[in-house]
């Protein structure tokens, strides 16, 4: 950052009884009140434009009221101390402040050569703009003082700023701030593209907007590198929801007008997001969306997000879905969810391209497996009722999963988590899953888990059969899986658990669908016994041929 000295005197400012004097040999005729504070100065030349209408005979000070100075009391006093000759440094952070409260003092040509205003001003183009976080510097400092009011400064640095943001990073020789994880500067090492996007962060919402859409309006730079900005920016401003309710920081009274200042950031961010697909990552568009969540922003706001985020949402986690509710942060708004996935699978009901399809195909896959993942964070949640969870389940489609295996770990978690569902519900939750589409460790996992209805160890019993007798059928001699066998004594016993004791249930089979299960559980223990038999037994060939050469004497003595 750049400095301006002016002055060589001293500083003989002191303070005594919250008054601010000057050590003189001359009694103070000028008595200047700015807010809290109180001056005791002399009628100089310079600040001659504050006494104008008093009486120059008047032996006693003049009060003049300057409650309402722009640049404040600290701006004023560095007036003073120019007119003293005291010495002085200006720089961008102070240069908007003095700058105002010169011209409003009239401290120009006009009244004397040299005087503040001229010297601040040429200081302004020839260093501040000249510089890159000067410029920022000063355009922050004079919008907060003034905000469009003073356009003198305010556009100047804008047009800085932008003119720096578009220049090749070769030519790039000033410094600025970039402390991005794992990013270390070394010597003649090249600059990064998006150098800019942490200095620009710094500025305030409207002033930043102003700045990205010049940007945008000179097409010189790619959309991504502006949606990175805006990833900066929304870092820096917003608040996670997640960490903000681990934290404890609850929604409040005291917290609203930060809310609502955070609710201007976020909507200001979205309506700069590019439309160009793909300007933005997918996780960044839900964590945004989980924030319009938690400050209650515009639902015009929520649909745009809902939609931008569906149609990226297999660049997301799992994580990334968990979105709080506005009213409970303690709780996941489950909808949002929803609606997001409902945007991603509607793209598959437009035509596309084979090449399209293929892409739109393994997006799919990541989508399923992303999904599952977050039921199972869902399943965690002790009052989750068991209709909603399986309509949340179905909101995949059955044909978007390739397997099965995080929807079986999924159902599991919550039949953990819920030990009190009756029957019908678990065999509700357990239809969900196809068995032909679990791995084998998983299918195993699945015929041992004593969660699992029995109709359900049935059905992967079953398929453990096909997949034996298939192998067997290719002359592969391949044991059912040990699990499956080790559940048969298992099944049996609970089939047995759940026969009905009365005469009266044992003469009929109305409303004993039991007994049924157990029929087939029967014949399917059979089978995988005999399947193991047989694939365990292999006799020897002598043996054969011995036992072959009998029954031929055998059937040769019949005849006879």
């Amino acid at each position: 950052m750049k400095y301006m000295k002016l002055g060589t005197k001293p500083d003989t400012f002191y303070t005594e009884e919250a008054v601010r004097s000057v050590v003189s040999d001359v009694p103070a005729d000028l008595i200047i009140h700015a807010n809290n504070t109180k001056y005791q100065l002399h009628k100089c030349g310079l600040l001659q434009r504050l006494c104008s209408d008093a009486d120059d005979g008047d032996e006693e000070p003049v009060p003049v009221a300057l409650h309402d100075i722009p640049g404040g009391e600290e701006a004023l006093e560095l007036c003073a101390k120019f007119c003293y000759g005291i010495s002085i440094s200006i720089s961008a952070a102070n240069l908007v402040p003095a700058m105002l409260a010169a011209r409003f003092l009239r401290m120009t040509e006009a009244v004397a050569k040299g005087n503040l205003v001229a010297k601040l001003e040429a200081f302004f183009d020839s260093c501040v703009l000249q510089g890159w976080k000067d410029s920022v510097a000063a355009l922050q400092a004079a919008w907060r003082v003034s905000g469009w009011g003073e356009s003198r400064i305010v556009q100047p640095c804008i047009d800085s700023i932008v003119e720096k943001i578009l220049m090749p990073p070769a030519k790039v020789t000033w410094s600025y701030t970039y402390t991005r994880p794992g990013y270390t500067r070394r010597p003649h090492q090249s600059v990064p593209k998006d150098w800019w996007t942490e200095d620009v962060s710094e500025l305030d919402v409207e002033v930043f907007r102003s700045v990205i859409s010049t940007v945008r309006a000179s097409r010189q730079l790619p959309p991504t590198l502006v949606g990175e900005a805006l990833h900066v920016y929304a870092c820096k401003h917003l608040v996670d929801p997640l960490r903000a309710v681990a934290n404890g920081q609850a929604q409040s009274a005291a917290a609203e007008e930060t809310l609502a200042r955070q609710r201007r950031v976020l909507e200001s961010i979205v309506t700069m997001i590019p439309a160009e697909p793909g300007s933005v990552t997918g996780r960044f568009l839900l964590r945004l969306l989980r924030v319009a969540n938690y400050v209650s922003a515009s639902s015009s706001t929520r649909a745009q997000l809902i939609r931008q985020a569906g149609s990226q949402l297999h660049e997301a986690r799992a994580a990334d879905l968990l979105i709080p509710l506005p009213s409970d942060p303690q709780a996941y708004d489950v909808g949002a969810a929803e609606a997001v996935l409902e945007h991603f699978l509607a793209q598959f009901q437009r035509p596309a391209a084979p090449d399209e399809r293929r892409r739109m195909s393994a997006a799919m896959d990541k989508v399923a497996r992303i999904f599952d993942e977050y039921l199972r964070t869902i399943a965690l949640d002790r009052d989750f009722p068991v209709a909603k969870f399986v309509d949340l389940v179905e909101c995949l489609p059955d044909i978007a999963r390739s397997d099965h295996d995080g929807l079986y770990y999924a159902i599991d978690i919550y039949l953990k988590e819920h030990p009190e569902l009756g029957k019908a519900d678990k065999k509700r939750l357990c239809r969900l899953i196809d068995c032909r589409k679990l791995s084998p460790d998983v299918r195993a996992q699945a015929i041992s888990n004593d969660r699992m209805p029995l109709r359900t160890i049935v059905q992967l019993l079953f398929v453990e059969q096909e997949r034996t007798m298939g192998a067997a059928s290719h002359g592969a001699a391949v044991a059912p899986d040990r699990a499956s066998v080790d559940a048969i004594s298992r099944l049996a016993a609970r089939t047995n658990e759940d026969e009905p004791a009365s005469s009266a249930d044992q003469k009929s089979d109305v409303h004993r669908p039991r007994r049924d299960h157990t029929r087939v559980a029967d014949g399917v223990t059979a089978a995988m016994t005999r399947s193991l038999s047989e694939s365990t037994k292999t006799p020897p060939l002598a043996g054969r041929k011995e036992r072959t050469t009998q029954e031929r004497s055998s059937r040769m003595r019949n005849k006879e």
